[in-house]
């Protein structure tokens, strides 16, 4: 007998095969039992009539109970009023697992009864399609990469030093020393540019930050490109590429996960390139004339991106910020050094910044000058000064916020929903 997955069932039209999975609901319609199998890849519908199946079989089909984990045998045929295009004749069901009093009906529960039982909550179909398009969207980032020559070079998660400051890093004692959880992989990955040309890495980061948004969680994922050779402009033209190549794989791939989320797919349509941009100091005269009370020199905060961004139907490029607001490794504008060659990436419907990025500093007199500035310790960053003493070179690169990205291509509220198992800021479990 042939082990399928749901998702390959159009495979095997009017052929016998197995499914290994669980029971997600069942139902029955006078002399007709309807089981739902899921198995991870999707899920079926399976039926047994009464008058053409063995009573015992029936009766099993009958008594089966929610999540329970089952192999059931049967003929695929199609059915075009199925979401999946196709039904299982059930001829055979064999109880792996029981399960008895399963906590989370197909009732309404409360968000943190959900959250408390996060582990069986991601069995529902609206969880397993997030997840699933999650995962479509890291193998189309990593895809992406592949595809125009980028290497994959890991960055450490245990860091001495922080890219942008310690006050929002977790502190960790390392055997006696001090060090922190990474917020961010970009500096190892300077570093790996200049070995390798262009390259990306693609891991977990932390931020210890007492935020409890609908955007913010404290561990995350981002998927962060370092090119040597590559100036502000060529950076954005990357990261578009980028975003619209994840819309499209999405699109091409999970329609039915979209469906499911029932996700307005004619906003994702709608994204084009290039992306629009504006400039911080033009953003800040939209603002203004929207009757914000917002000055010149003040970071976005969640309504202003949202108001920026409900303007435009493609994800929108703010550029130039202030160079007061950025971090230290940001290159000033040569025509305005008061603003640095630097961009958000907002992404639309009031989702917020998915990707920051900008051109570094290739000179060493002036970056030693802006870590001072920024009163690092000079000593903890003299191997990424020496990036600048030997051999350096124009370089540029961005991070893509996994997290915020799922969220807004899947059209969900928030940000815990778009990651197994989330971390927030009163959450650590399960």
């Amino acid at each position: 007998m042939t082990t399928v997955l749901i998702k390959h069932l159009g495979r095997y039209v009017n052929q016998e095969v197995q499914i290994e999975g669980w029971l997600f609901n069942k139902r029955s319609s006078g002399k007709i039992r309807f089981i739902i199998i899921r198995d991870g890849s999707g899920q079926v519908q399976a039926t047994l009539v009464r008058d053409e199946t063995d009573p015992e079989l029936f009766e099993l089909a009958s008594s089966v109970t929610q999540e329970s984990s089952i192999r059931a045998t049967g003929l695929v045929r199609e059915e075009p009023r199925s979401p999946s295009g196709y039904e299982l004749t059930v001829t055979g069901i064999e109880i792996v697992g029981g399960s008895q009093d399963y906590p989370i009906t197909l009732k309404e529960h409360g968000v943190d009864f959900l959250a408390d039982r996060r582990h069986l909550w991601i069995r529902g179909p609206r969880q397993a399609s997030i997840l699933r398009i999650r995962s479509e969207i890291e193998q189309a980032i990593r895809d992406f990469f592949y595809e125009r020559d980028f290497i994959l070079a890991d960055s450490p998660i245990i860091t001495a030093l922080a890219a942008e400051g310690t006050t929002n890093l977790f502190e960790i004692d390392y055997h006696g020393e001090k060090a922190y959880l990474a917020q961010t992989g970009q500096l190892y990955s300077e570093a790996t540019a200049m070995a390798l040309g262009r390259v990306y890495n693609f891991g977990p980061v932390f931020r210890a930050e007492k935020s409890k948004t609908r955007r913010h969680l404290l561990e995350f994922w981002m998927a962060e490109a370092e090119m040597a050779y590559c100036d502000h402009e060529a950076n954005l033209k990357i990261q578009e590429e980028l975003v619209y190549y994840i819309i499209q794989r999405v699109l091409q791939r999970k329609s039915l996960e979209l469906k499911t989320l029932k996700r307005d797919i004619g906003k994702l349509e709608a994204v084009s390139l290039p992306f629009p941009r504006i400039s911080y100091t033009e953003a800040v005269k939209i603002l203004r004339d929207s009757g914000e009370d917002f000055n010149w020199g003040d970071d976005f905060g969640a309504p202003q991106e949202t108001l920026l961004s409900e303007r435009f139907a493609s994800p929108l490029f703010v550029h130039r910020f202030p160079a007061e607001i950025k971090a230290f490794y940001m290159k000033p504008d040569p025509e305005d050094s008061k603003v640095v060659l630097g961009a958000d990436l907002l992404a639309p419907e009031g989702y917020g910044e998915i990707i920051g990025g900008g051109q570094r500093i290739e000179d060493l007199v002036l970056l030693r000058q802006k870590i001072m500035q920024h009163n690092l310790p000079e000593e903890e960053f003299q191997w990424y000064l020496d990036l600048r003493r030997y051999g350096s070179v124009p370089h540029a690169g961005f991070g893509l916020g996994l997290e915020r990205t799922v969220a807004w291509i899947c059209g969900i509220e928030h940000i815990r929903e778009a990651v197994p198992f989330p971390r927030m800021l009163y959450r650590i479990r399960p």
